[in-house]
């Protein structure tokens, strides 16, 4: 087979960027077989008349995708087996880019104003039991009994008993999914959900089932079904807004999910980090089946990113296997961190908080209205992001591809993807990751490529 070499004549700016999307391309297409050695950087820098600084670049950021492998002495190869799902967001931000594809609240000096005002307070105010012990049950009663006063808040009347303090929502996640879901088991989950399960699932070794969804989240006769056909010991559900899709489930959804759970009993594991922040919704799943839900929120995306705690709610039922299960993996959240997270929800900075959020969230729907009018995407008003489905002739990666060589990084809606079932090709937009300037160029970036020709979005710059 003939060896196929980058066309000089498609290199666009930044340079390092559009090379590495011409030899992904290359890979992706099949033109470069898996094992093939690629030109060492100098031989590759004189053929294309660039620099070795920037086709080292190339290379790099084609080993942080995956793409091909370096080994010193004996050069860069590709490597087409992917060992690890790529992340939605980009890991590291790199040059003049702007990040619409990582999840984040918007943030602005007041918050980390706020957050050095707290260590200031915590310094004088810390613990020799957060500094110093390492029971979790000596550390924190004071501070389950203000999280029950915060659960309050989100629509849940629990016993301090039943609260884990956890480093975060993932961290909970985690938890949750090793109380409920055994090695071999299955779990449930939207057919468009969440980034994480996927490689949770390889590595705690339970399958996931991705079932039917419409405009308002999981449809229960698609739960009761796939109860019915297969062994399900738990399911997933994100009902409030942070879902990839942005939908709100109503009260009888809810209600209706939780008697199918309960037919069936399994578990239920719900994902509400936005908590409060999302006005007008119904209640919990664990209000509806609070015997079986074990429910999971948080305060890094509905006050600030570095305040990470969250709260894991269990059932009476599983106390002990999520106490046990926490200790093993994180032992326990940490004590100086919490310390600020219970602080902030006594005194009321955090409710504080989570209304400048929404406020500004609601800002930048907005510009996001302004920017991609007559745009078809799902959307809500305390939505950190909306949902673009994609035109007929548009494909995830190129569409992607084209918007980060224009300068702007967007999520590939394949990485929420749990169902094989068809699949319209959709990008993830977040709202809040960045400045409002920068969110205004980033869409004005993403409707230009929406109205132009897709055969020629392969020469944009």
């Amino acid at each position: 087979m003939t060896f196929w070499r980058p066309d000089p004549a498609l290199i666009r700016r930044p340079a390092y960027l559009s090379l590495a999307e011409q030899i992904a391309r290359a890979i992706h297409d099949g033109r470069l077989e898996s094992g093939a050695r690629l030109p060492t950087h100098r031989r590759m820098a004189d053929d294309l008349k660039l620099s070795v600084q920037t086709v080292s670049r190339a290379y790099e950021e084609l080993i942080r995708r995956g793409l091909i492998s370096g080994e010193i002495g004996r050069g860069s190869f590709v490597q087409t087996q992917r060992k690890e799902p790529d992340p939605p967001y980009l890991p590291e931000r790199l040059g003049e880019v702007i990040d619409l594809s990582i999840l984040k609240p918007v943030c602005e000096p007041m918050h980390l104003e706020k957050m050095k005002q707290a260590l200031g307070w915590l310094s004088e105010n810390l613990t020799s039991s957060a500094a110093l012990s390492f029971r979790p049950n000596v550390v924190f009663p004071r501070h389950r009994a203000i999280a029950a006063d915060w659960l309050r808040g989100c629509g849940l009347e629990v016993s301090p008993q039943n609260i884990s303090i956890t480093n975060g929502a993932t961290a909970g996640m985690t938890v949750a999914l090793m109380s409920v879901a055994p090695p071999g088991s299955i779990v449930a989950t939207e057919a468009i959900g969440h980034h994480t399960l996927i490689p949770l699932a390889t590595y705690l070794g339970f399958d996931l089932e991705g079932l039917a969804i419409d405009d308002e989240g999981m449809i229960p006769e698609a739960l009761d079904e796939a109860c019915r056909k297969s062994p399900i010991r738990a399911v997933f559900v994100q009902p409030s807004v942070i879902n990839p899709t942005a939908t709100l489930m109503g009260s009888v959804r809810r209600s209706q999910i939780a008697e199918v759970a309960r037919r069936h009993d399994i578990a239920i594991i719900e994902n509400d980090v936005l908590g409060p922040l999302v006005q007008d919704r119904a209640p919990p799943m664990a209000y509806f089946a609070p015997e079986r839900t074990l429910y999971v929120t948080s305060f890094t995306k509905i006050v600030v990113p570095g305040l990470r705690v969250g709260y894991l709610v269990a059932p009476d039922r599983y106390v002990a296997a999520v106490a046990n299960r926490h200790l093993v993996s994180n032992w326990m959240a940490t004590p100086m961190v919490v310390e600020i997270a219970s602080r902030w929800v006594a005194d009321g900075t955090a409710m504080e908080l989570v209304r400048w959020q929404r406020e500004a969230l609601r800002r930048r729907h907005e510009i996001a209205t302004e920017m991609l009018g007559g745009v078809g995407y799902l959307a809500h008003r305390d939505s950190l992001h909306i949902w673009l489905p994609l035109p007929d002739q548009r494909t995830e990666e190129g569409f992607v591809s084209q918007a980060r060589l224009q300068g702007v990084a967007i999520a590939p809606g394949v990485s929420f993807r749990i169902s094989q079932e068809e699949w319209q090709p959709a990008v993830r937009i977040s709202l809040g990751s960045t400045t409002e300037g920068e969110l205004r160029a980033g869409l004005g970036v993403v409707a230009k490529l929406l109205l132009g020709d897709p055969e020629l979005l392969l020469l944009a710059i």
